[in-house]
């Protein structure tokens, strides 16, 4: 018991006059209160505090002062039973009974209540929600729950799950950690006892654990074959064959594959994973693979795939002449992971010399065939010849006469004749038009632009055709041959002769386009094309620029 606190009333003392002495008839009693021995109980359970005072006859008060709480305080009277909370961890009951006399003394002292949790532990409850129907077959999805496993506290709830598997085959499962788990049922030859420790933990730190064992049949196969999925592709592309996710009840197994429909090579046939180089195709062709897979047991299972070749997609343009590979500074070998399907390696241009056939001639992949003056076909050896058909696009291309004069003294079609732009549509003038001054960079007597220039080769009924045009920027773009970087032109000079002298001109070897660059006000610029570089830029359509002029064989005229 703790020292009581007294509080006691001030007294005056009297003291008689005259002779004789005196005394106190009812002297003062120093109060006292005793709170009974700490004590230590059991989580909602019943006990009893009781208190003691001196002198009799005063009132007793309990209050909580501190730990948890606990239904009812504050309480009057000596003599309490109590019945001790609910908790969640050991704990601390700190209690204090005030003691007030008849005269008015008032006395304190403490209890201290040490509670001890009584915690009861999880109860585990284990049942398969899936497949629907069991027993469970190859490839099903196979699902069980513990979620309704209880914690028996009132106020109790399970915080975490684990499951472990301690028997049978390894299985994948989606999470080792939540209420529930679940796994694809694998190839089994035999009934497999399939078993698991499950372990759960409540809110107070309680743990149970508890094995849970279920068996999963048999398949009907025991070696699933599986070849890969169906691919298309691009002639000469790498093929790469893949068995790899063939399934076995063994942990091994090998392959051999043999090609049932088409003819390939194939890099090795008695590998999983083996791959070929798609032959060159004028047609969509398929090429069947067949893969027979062999557990360690020697069971054999066989699957098929089917590659699609197409030929790779020429299109209406040509490749861009590029035949070497590079990376951000130098040349690489073609084959370099860091830098892939560049045009050297996927382009129309990597097909020069296996399945790309020519109708005529030309650097890389383009083709051209020579034209004379008529539009008949010429030998490529012919050293004269009009025009050029580019048998990939179908085009016919203007081919410069020979420079034989000085500016403006030239002939009509010679390259160093050069123009404004300013082209026609249906709906009269296009906007931007320049003129252009009779006499000065051609040897027109009207106007040197592109209109004029057009109108006149077109009255010739030039190489069979009227229908002579400005090309478009993407129909001037594929004559660009990119490969020949470096050179003084990009162009093959074999079928482009007479090229006029790039200093003829203060902004290069540059060829008007008949697009104009769209700049949202004037329309004042087109585009125009670097024959020097392939560098395109948005020209001002009142300065000049060379032109070589296109039209689409077989076209109105």
């Amino acid at each position: 018991m703790k020292s009581p606190l007294i509080i006691a009333p001030f007294l005056t003392l009297l003291a008689a006059c005259g002779g004789g002495g005196g005394g106190n008839d009812n002297p003062v009693v120093a109060a006292s209160v005793f709170a009974g021995n700490d004590q230590q109980i059991i989580e909602k359970s019943e006990f009893t505090i009781e208190a003691k005072g001196s002198p009799a006859d005063g009132t007793f008060t309990w209050q909580r002062i501190s730990g948890p709480i606990i239904d009812g305080f504050p309480l009057d009277g000596a003599l309490q039973t109590v019945t001790a909370p609910d908790i969640k961890a050991d704990s601390e009951l700190l209690l204090r009974v005030s003691y007030q006399t008849s005269d008015g003394q008032l006395v304190t002292d403490d209890l201290l209540i040490a509670i001890e949790s009584n915690n009861q532990l999880p109860q585990i409850i284990v049942t398969q929600t899936a497949p629907e129907t069991l027993p469970s077959d190859y490839k099903d999805i196979v699902t069980l729950s513990a979620a309704g496993s209880i914690d028996p506290d009132e106020n109790g709830q399970i915080n975490s799950y684990s499951w472990q598997q301690i028997a049978g085959p390894t299985l994948a499962v989606d999470s080792n950690s939540n209420a529930t788990i679940s796994f694809s049922h694998p190839l089994l030859d035999t009934n497999t006892l399939i078993t698991w420790l499950i372990t759960v933990v409540d809110d107070e730190g309680g743990e149970s654990s508890f094995q849970y064992s279920h068996t999963l049949n048999k398949t009907s196969e025991v070696l699933i074959a599986n070849a890969g999925d169906d691919q298309s592709v691009i002639e000469l592309e790498k093929v790469t064959l893949d068995a790899t996710d063939s399934e076995t009840v063994t942990e091994t197994f090998k392959c051999y594959w043999q090609q049932t429909v088409g003819t390939a090579v194939l890099d090795n046939q008695q590998q999983c994973i083996t791959s070929f180089t798609a032959p060159a195709t004028e047609a969509i062709n398929t090429h069947t693979f067949e893969v027979t897979v062999t557990d360690s047991k020697g069971r054999t299972d066989k699957d098929s795939v089917d590659i699609v070749v197409n030929s790779k997609p020429l299109g209406l343009i040509n490749d861009t002449g590029m035949s070497k590979c590079y990376n951000n500074t130098q040349e690489i070998a073609c084959s370099s992971p860091d830098f892939p399907r560049q045009d050297a390696s996927v382009g129309r241009d990597s097909g020069v010399g296996s399945h790309i056939e020519k109708v005529g001639k030309g650097e890389q992949a383009f083709d051209f065939t020579k034209l004379n003056q008529f539009a008949d076909e010429l030998l490529d050896s012919a050293a004269n010849f009009s025009c050029i058909r580019d048998n990939v696009t179908g085009l016919i291309w203007e081919v410069k006469s020979p420079n034989t004069g000085t500016l403006p003294n030239t002939q009509l079609r010679e390259g160093q004749n050069h123009y404004t732009w300013y082209l026609n549509s249906e709906d009269g003038v296009q906007p931007g038009s320049v003129l252009g001054t009779a006499n000065s960079t051609c040897s027109n007597n009207g106007n040197c632009n592109l209109q004029e220039y057009v109108n006149e080769v077109n009255a010739l009924d030039y190489c069979g055709g009227s229908n002579w045009r400005v090309p478009t920027y993407t129909e001037l773009l594929t004559l660009l041959n990119y490969g020949k970087h470096g050179q003084s032109i990009l162009l093959d000079e074999n079928y482009f002769p007479n090229t006029p002298n790039s200093n003829l001109l203060a902004d290069g070897l540059i060829y008007w386009t008949s697009q104009t660059a769209v700049d949202g006000t004037s329309l004042s610029q087109a585009y125009i094309f670097d024959m020097s570089d392939g560098n395109d830029l948005a020209y001002p359509k009142s300065n000049t620029a060379f032109v070589r002029l296109v039209r689409t064989a077989g076209a109105a005229q």
